[in-house]
Parts: structure tokens; sequence; C-alpha cells
């Protein structure tokens, strides 16, 4: 038994199925998981001194690589003034300073300390400014796990949510409607339906979290003119794609101005970090300006403030960072389209800029119901192959490849060429 195998073993004692978030356990490759020691640029060593290339990239934070040194410098010193104490700092005003400065549909930003503590504040937010209670999201869009986003779709389009978590209440589900993504006619009927009671729409810009789903032209912009037209707020969701797709944000890249949005990720650096923000008048709604409560003990910690503005301003005076790291993403998505159209795989290579799926189905995939389409068992094989040649990548079918500026020409070849003798083999 590895050491690797040791720890799963002592952590099934003492944390619930050994892990402390469910996609870490690699229960739907079939698997165990690796255990990591350390991390440095896009190499990962476990704890039995394997390496491996990684394209997990802490979900999404690791854009500028494992263990950059600017991080850690920014890190180091902050840590020498203490960690945390309870009272407002100069490196909170600094960050809210260059997140405003840098996403033109933010005027005002609250920190807090996840991504799921952003999106149940933004909702309450929303429902406080409107004075409306319901809230329309999407099927295979995940928002965190607050109990009102913990929801499936009910019995057609157009009808309320029902729990799919234990523990959530069915009236709590009831205030979140479902639709379809990348389809504007179910939204238009929840809107015909419950015109008068929706606060706010809120969606992932580019789907994320039910593997890589594009919106399709005029999505996006048929949410802005129907939560216009019905007095609602736009939510968009940037916790993966905020300052990933350029560094003004999804709601700049497409050309859309939210209402509100939400980040993590990124803005933290690889430290624990969530933050909220949009118009001004809605942002003044919230405690201690207004009636909308939200607090948090560890909201805007120095540390992870820290880490983040060296990420955010690593990002912004280096532009040429997006384009290489673009560039090297298309290279991997043509090679892997090239080499499963040899083999006769049926596979949908999806992504936009440097988040990349493959679908194991034979049909583009716009939306949840498409994705479930995907041959699950082939990805396990899949991610099985590429793990016993030292590449990572996410353990479940239906989660995004993450590419940071540190991938090269050389990885992106080690990949492909790994791709190409997986695909090849008589039993995939």
């Amino acid at each position: 038994m590895n050491n690797s195998e040791t720890l799963f073993e002592r952590a099934q004692k003492v944390i619930p199925g050994g892990v402390n978030s469910p996609v870490r356990a690699f229960k739907s490759v079939n698997a165990n998981p690796i255990f990591i020691k350390s991390a440095n640029g896009v190499t990962l060593t476990d704890e039995d001194g394997k390496t491996y290339t990684d394209y997990i990239g802490s979900w999404g934070p690791m854009i500028l690589g494992h263990n950059n040194s600017q991080i850690s410098k920014a890190i180091t010193e902050a840590l020498s003034h203490g960690t945390s104490y309870g009272l407002p700092t100069k490196s909170e005003v600094e960050m809210a300073e260059l997140i405003t400065e840098i996403v033109p549909s933010i005027e005002m930003v609250r920190m807090v300390s996840s991504g799921t503590e952003a999106v149940l504040s933004v909702l309450r937010l929303a429902r406080g400014y409107t004075g409306k209670d319901m809230i329309v999201k999407f099927e295979g869009c995940y928002h965190g796990h607050s109990d009102s986003m913990l929801v499936k779709a009910g019995s057609g389009l157009a009808t309320a949510g029902q729990p799919n978590s234990a523990g959530v209440t069915k009236e709590t589900a009831a205030d979140t409607i479902t639709c379809r993504y990348n389809d504007l006619q179910s939204v238009k009927e929840v809107f015909a339906k419950y015109k008068d009671k929706i606060a706010a729409i809120i969606v992932e810009p580019v789907a994320a979290n039910m593997g890589v789903i594009p919106p399709l032209p005029g999505f996006l912009q048929g949410l802005r003119e129907i939560t216009e037209e019905n007095n609602a707020l736009l939510i968009f969701d940037e916790v993966i794609t905020g300052f990933r797709l350029s560094i003004n944000c999804a709601s700049t890249y497409f050309g859309i101005k939210p209402d509100l949005q939400t980040f993590g990720k990124i803005i933290g650096g690889g430290l624990p970090v969530g933050a909220y923000g949009g118009r001004k008048e809605i942002m003044q709604q919230i405690s201690p300006l207004g009636p909308v409560y939200q607090a948090g003990t560890l909201s805007g910690n120095p540390i992870a403030m820290a880490a983040g503005i060296t990420a955010l301003k690593k990002l912004k005076e280096h532009p040429e960072i997006y384009s290489e790291i673009n560039k090297n993403a298309k290279t991997l998505k043509t090679g892997l389209i090239e080499i499963f159209k040899e083999n006769q795989i049926d596979a949908q290579v999806q992504g936009i800029e440097s988040l990349i799926t493959i679908f194991f189905t034979n049909e583009p995939v716009t939306s949840y119901d498409e994705a479930k389409k995907s041959d699950t068992q082939r990805y396990a094989r899949w991610f099985k192959g590429l793990l016993e040649n030292g590449i990572v990548v996410a353990p479940s079918q239906f989660e995004a490849l993450f590419l940071s500026n540190l991938h090269t020409e050389k990885e992106i070849g080690q990949f492909l060429n790994v791709a190409r003798k997986i695909v090849s083999s008589e039993n995939f």
C-alpha cells in the first residue's frame, strides 16, 4: 500500500468520504485519490514522490502556476505583520479599488471568504433590493452549496424547483426556478408565469460545472433584455470566469453589463476568498449602509488580499499572459480534436480560451441534458490513462481543464503524445 492509499484509509475514518470536497474523492472515475505533498509551476508531487503535470490548477485559481514567487513573497510579507485583525486594513481598500478599476460593471465590491458565500450574499441582496423572492438559475450551473442553489428542475421548464440535497427544505427550493442553459424560450416561459415575483437571474456566463459549455450567440444578451423588461436583476457568477477569460472578466469579454457579479478563485491568488459587487445603488443596500445584512469575521483577510492583489496586478500589467495561455489552449484543443477524429472516437473538445472539457459523446454539447449523454466510463479510462502517464486532469467528466501561463508548448506536446497513446489502445 502506497502513502496515498494509507492516507485515504486514515482520512475515511475521520473525514466524510475521506475528503473535504466531493470531487476530490475520485469516485466518478472509479479510483482513489492521490494525496499531494507539494506543487510548483505546473507540477504536482504526491506523498509517494511521484510527479504529475497539473491541469486542475486548484480548480482555477492557479492561472499563474503553482507557488508563484511574487505571490509567495507577498504572502510572506503580509504574514510578518499578523494573520487577522478584525478591523479594516489598507489591503482591503486596495483590492476593492483594483477590482472596480479593472471591471467596468463593478462600482462597489464587498469581500467574503468563498464563492458560496459570495453567491448566497448576492442573492440576499437581489431579493432585498427588488422586494421579490424568486431566483432563476440554470440546470447544470453550479453556484456553490447554499440551500437555495441546491435545487433541480421541477416537472416542467416553468415550475419551481425541488431540493436535490438532503437538508434543503422544499420551501427554500420553491423560490428557485431552474431553466435550461442556452434556452431563452424556457426563461421567457418562466417570466410569463412568475412575472412579478422574480428578483434575479443568476448564470455562469460560461457554464463550467457541467463541463465547459459556452453560451450560444444571443443567449446572454437575451437574458439581459428579459431582466430589463421585467424589472429583475441579472447576476453573472464569475467565480470561475472572473479574470480567466480576460482581465476584464466575462462581462466585458461578451459585452454584457450585469447588475451584480460574484468572484472567487483567481482574486485570492490561491488562498480562500470570494467577492460580490455591481451597481452602486444596489450595493449601498448592504449593511451598514442598508437593510441587507451580511458579515464575515475573516472577510478581506490581509493574507488573502496580499495574494490576490499581487495576482491581479500581474495579470493587469502583462496582458500578453492571456494571449499566450489562449494560444496554447487552442493548440491543445485542435490537437485533441485531430487525435479523436483519426481514431474514430466520439468526442467533443469544447471550451473557450483557457477552459476546456472533453465530452465523450457524438454531438456538440449546449446544455446539461446533452452533457449527461457523455460516456462517463470512457472518461474514467481517459482519466486513468493520463494519470498513469503523469498527467492530472479533473476526476470527473463534468468539470473543466484549466491551463496556466506556465503550460508551454512542451507540456502541450506531452499531453497530445500521451492522448494519442491512450486513444489508440485496444481497451479505450
